[in-house]
Order: C-alpha cells, then structure tokens, then sequence
C-alpha cells in the first residue's frame, strides 16, 4: 500500500511556476532588449548576469568579437534593468593577433572615472617582432599612464564608448609607438570592481544567465552607434598568415 500511494504521488513541475522576464540593457546602449530568463519570483534575478557582443547591440558585423557583460540590478513588472560590469575579447580574435616573432605584452591597470567609479582594465599589445623586458617595461608604465589619465577625465560611460570605439587603444598605441612599432593594440578586457558611494555595491562573479537574443532593430541606436568597417588591412594579413595546423587548433 505505501509503494502504490507514493507511485501516485504527483511530480510538482517547477517550469510552470516560473515567469519570463525581459532583460535590457542599461540607458547608454539606449535600453536595448538583449533577451528573456525565467524566475519563479523576481528575488531570483538578483546579480544574474547576460552576455551579448557589440554586433548584438548595434549590428555591426566588424565588432562581433567584443562580447559585453551586464548584471541585473533592478525589477520593473517583468523587466530587469541591468548595468554594466564589464567587457571580454573572444579568444579566437586574440589567437589571429599572435605570430612567431612577434610579443604580447599585458598589463592590468587600475583607474578611477571622473563620476567615481574604479575599474580594471587589461591592454594588450602586440609588437611587430621580439622586444626586450626593458622594453615591455616601458610599454607597460605607458599603458598605466594613458589608461588612468583617460579615465580620470571621463564618466563611465564614456570610457566604455572609448574602450568599444577602439578609441582608448589608439591613444595607447600613439603614446607606446615611440618606443616599438606596434602592430596591434586591444583593450583585452575590463571591469568594474567597485561603484561610487550612493550606488549599490555588487559582486562580480556571478554565472552568465542564458538567453534567447533578438533580432538587431533596423534603426541604430541614437546614443552609442557603430558604423560597420571592413576589416582592416592587418587583420585580413594576419588571417591569411594561418598555417594548415594552426588552423586546426584554432577551430
């Protein structure tokens, strides 16, 4: 009798007690819808993360590689607003930009923004042949330089404009030149590592939550646009240096 009145138990279904809420992006990408995650209550969207690349956000083909992250910090109904916390390069792209004798030289450099937010950004160049550590040293006290300079003199989202744009790389690739010939220069990765006081204070670790993308809207957005660019000279030169082996690997 005990075994037949727990076999027509019934198996609660959680899925149906969970909700879809619609995640969007903060104001300076203009709010865009990026996707839906469900929850059976909005507590649950508390700091969950989402992950969509530039191309998601404005259309452009050039700027697929740049993937952004975003944390949910607030409930509307079904909406979560999020906010920016950071940004990664895909490893593939990274992979193209290193050669045989050539240098990648990192660095990870902690700044300040005008409107008091502390971020850590991680530059990457890459020379067009070997250096020497003396050399990657100095390369390195430019990054810091440049890199806290820019950001002191700018709010939040104008660093991220920057560091998207590609504008923040040529300025450390004028001010690195003098010393080596570059042959390329990337922001690799970045993050916001603590907010102003006022601000909710958030870690930022949390697990990517996964979601179902839109379709990019016809119009571009008004406050952060891209234009799509061909790919440039030295990245189609990079490609087509691929050895059959190292296109195995690569894939």
């Amino acid at each position: 009798m005990a075994d037949k009145s727990k076999s027509s138990r019934k198996v609660k279904d959680k899925w149906k007690e969970k909700t879809w809420f619609k995640i969007y992006a903060p104001e300076m990408f203009n709010s865009i819808e990026l996707g839906e995650t469900p929850a059976a209550t909005p507590d649950e969207l508390r700091e969950r993360i989402t992950e969509a690349t530039v191309q998601d956000l404005t259309g452009d083909f050039s700027k697929m590689h740049i993937k952004l992250r975003f944390k949910a910090n607030s409930v509307t109904g079904s909406e979560v607003h999020t906010q920016f916390i950071g940004h990664d390069l895909t490893n593939d792209y990274v992979r193209r930009l290193t050669r045989r004798k050539r240098t990648k030289t990192e660095h990870v450099v902690e700044a300040v923004t005008k409107d008091g937010y502390r971020i850590r950004v991680k530059p990457m160049v890459v020379t067009e042949r070997r250096i020497q550590s003396s050399q990657e040293t100095a390369l390195r006290n430019v990054m810091v330089s440049v890199v806290a300079k820019q950001a002191s003199s700018m709010v939040l989202s104008d660093v991220i404009k920057s560091i998207v744009s590609g504008d923040l790389a040529k300025d450390i690739s004028n001010a690195t030149k003098v010393i080596i010939p570059m042959k390329k220069v990337e922001i690799r990765r970045s993050e916001v590592i603590a907010f102003p006081s006022g601000t909710q204070l958030t870690e930022t670790s949390s697990q990517p939550v996964q979601t179902t993308q839109e379709e990019p809207a016809g119009e571009q957005p008004a406050r952060f646009e891209e234009k799509a660019s061909e790919q440039p000279a030295e990245e189609k030169r990079a490609e087509e240096e691929l050895s059959p082996e190292e296109i195995g690997n690569g894939s």
